[in-house]
C-alpha cells in the first residue's frame, strides 16, 4: 500500500518555510540575520522543490513541535528532548533497527529520556517512510472482543492482521510483544519481531495488596509514539517516532482501566472486596484510585521515571507563565490536558485554553490510525 499525502505547493512550503527560519533566528542568539538563510532556501525550494534543514534546525524544530502540542501536560520539559538525527534512512529494515535502538536510549535503565528519532522526510518525487505501529511497543490482543480479548482489546485487529501475514503470535498472555511495522520508501509494509532487550518493563503490584504480583500485571517504560508526522517549516517527516515519559494515569486510568483496553476495573474491585451491585457505591471510582496507586507504586519501586497527574498539572502552569514571560501563548485542548482522574482537584481544571494549530508540530496524517489497526496490511 503505497502511503502518499496531498502534496503542498512550492508556495506554501516556502510560507511556512519563512515562518520557521526568523522563529528559528529569533530564538537562537547565534543564529544572526536570517536574510542570508532565507535566500538559500528560496533557491534551493526553486530548484528541487524542497529543502533540507540543517542539524540545528531540525533539533529546534522537534523541541518547538513538542512545545506546540495542544494535548500534552508534560510540555515543561520541551527544550530538554533529544533527537536523534537518521534523515538518511528510508528502508524498512535500517528505521526498525534505529527505532529499537531509540527505545534502548531513550529508557537509559529507567531514567527515561524523552527522545525523537526523525527519518527521512517526504521529497517531491516520492513519499517518506512510514511507521504503521502507533507506539514502538505495543502488546497484543487476541480476540474480537473486549470481552473475550486475552491482552489489549484495542490492538486486536493488528494482532489479527500481523497473524495472517505470517507472525507466529506470542506466548498467548495479555502481555505478548506485538512485532513493529515499517514501510520504507520503495516497499511494502513489513514488521519486525521486536527484541526483548530493547523494552523495559515494569510489574505492577499494590503497596498494601496482597496477591496483586499474582496477576503478572505490567506495562513497557517508554511511551513512544511512533504514526504521527513532524511537520517543521513546511517539510514532512512521515516517521519521527518521539516519547517522553509516561504519567500514572495513562497507564492506571486509561490502558489498564478502558473497557475496550485490559478492562481491570471489576477485577480490581472484586480483589478489594467491594460492592459492584450498584455505581452508586462508586465502586469504579474506588478501584480506579488503587489501580492507579499500584502503578505510581510500583514504577517507583522500580526506579522507572514517571509522573502523578497532581505534580504535572502544577508543572504544566508552570510552562505557561514561563511561555507567557518569553511573549508566546500556549495553545491546549481541555480535555485531553485535564487528567482522566481526579480532575477538579488539579489546578488545570479550573481554566479556559485556547486550541491553537502550528505549522511546527506532531500531526496525524490521513489514515495513520487505520494504519495502527493493520487496516489494508495483509
Amino acid at each position: 500500500m503505497e502511503i502518499l499525502q496531498q502534496r503542498s505547493t512550492t508556495a506554501q512550503v516556502w510560507q511556512a518555510a519563512e515562518e520557521f527560519i526568523r522563529l528559528f533566528h529569533r530564538e537562537n542568539a547565534g543564529a544572526g540575520d536570517p536574510r542570508a538563510r532565507l535566500a538559500a532556501v528560496r533557491a534551493e525550494l526553486a530548484d528541487t522543490g524542497t529543502y533540507a534543514h540543517t542539524p540545528e534546525e531540525l533539533v529546534h524544530g522537534a523541541r518547538v513541535a513538542w512545545r506546540n502540542s495542544n494535548r500534552c501536560i508534560g510540555r515543561l520539559y520541551w527544550n530538554s528532548l533529544r533527537v536523534r538525527d537518521r534523515r538518511g534512512l528510508t528502508d524498512a529494515d535500517t528505521i526498525a533497527a534505529e527505532c529499537f535502538d531509540h527505545l534502548r536510549e531513550a529508557t537509559n535503565g529507567g531514567r527515561v529520556r524523552p527522545t525523537i528519532t526523525v527519518f527521512a522526510p517526504e521529497a517531491p518525487d516520492r513519499p517518506g517512510p512510514v511507521i504503521w505501529s502507533e507506539q514502538l511497543v505495543r502488546y497484543a490482543g487476541y480476540g474480537d472482543h473486549p470481552s473475550i480479548t486475552v491482552g489489549d482489546a484495542r490492538n486486536a485487529p493488528l494482532t489479527e492482521a500481523l497473524l495472517r501475514l505470517g507472525w507466529s503470535g506470542g506466548a498467548g498472555t495479555p502481555f505478548d510483544l506485538l512485532p513493529l511495522v515499517v514501510q520504507g520508501v520503495d516497499d511494502k509494509p513489513r514488521w519486525f519481531d521486536t527484541p526483548a532487550d530493547a523494552v523495559l518493563e515494569v510489574p505492577i503490584d499494590h503497596p498494601e495488596g496482597e496477591g496483586w504480583a499474582d496477576w503478572g500485571l505490567r506495562w513497557h517504560a517508554v511511551p513512544a509514539i511512533s504514526n504521527m508526522c513532524l511537520e517543521i517549516g513546511g517539510i514532512h517527516y512521515s516517521a519521527a517516532p518521539f516519547n517522553g515519559w509516561y504519567m500514572g494515569t495513562e497507564i492506571g486510568a486509561r490502558n489498564l482501566a478502558d473497557t475496550d483496553r485490559y478492562n481491570l476495573l471489576p477485577a480490581v474491585a472484586r480483589r478489594l472486596g467491594l460492592d459492584t451491585s450498584s455505581d452508586r457505591s462508586l465502586w469504579k471510582d474506588r478501584a480506579l484510585v488503587e489501580l492507579n496507586r499500584a502503578v505510581l507504586h510500583s514504577f517507583d519501586r522500580a526506579g522507572v521515571t514517571i509522573a502523578d497527574h497532581h505534580s504535572e498539572s502544577r508543572r504544566f502552569l508552570s510552562h505557561m507563565e514561563r511561555e507567557e514571560r518569553k511573549g508566546r501563548e500556549v495553545g491546549a485542548d481541555w480535555s485531553w490536558i485535564v487528567p482522566p482522574i481526579s480532575g477538579a482537584a488539579t489546578p488545570v481544571f479550573h481554566r479556559t485554553y485556547e486550541d491553537r494549530p502550528s505549522s511546527t508540530a506532531y500531526v496525524h496524517h490521513p489514515g495513520a490510525q487505520e494504519r495502527a489497526q493493520g487496516r489494508d496490511l495483509v
